[in-house]
């Protein structure tokens, strides 16, 4: 099962991740991270195929797909 996991200290909390994945997998953090940041979180395991569209959108590279 692929699983992504988000770097909360790189994250900035852009949000083009959310758009580029196609299954809504990934949704923004309730909490700030320890930059001031609402980061990523991965929140749909079930749903991931591990395109890997979230981490090559990523502008600060904050995010990694394992298959």
């Amino acid at each position: 099962m692929p699983e992504i996991k988000v770097d909360e200290q790189r994250c900035k909390g852009c949000e083009l991740c959310i758009t580029a994945c196609p299954k809504q997998c990934i949704q923004m953090s309730e909490s700030f991270s320890v930059t001031g940041y609402y980061p990523a979180k991965f929140c749909k395991p079930e749903a991931c195929t591990g395109c890997a569209l979230c981490a090559q959108i990523c502008p600060d590279v904050a995010i990694e797909v394992w298959k």
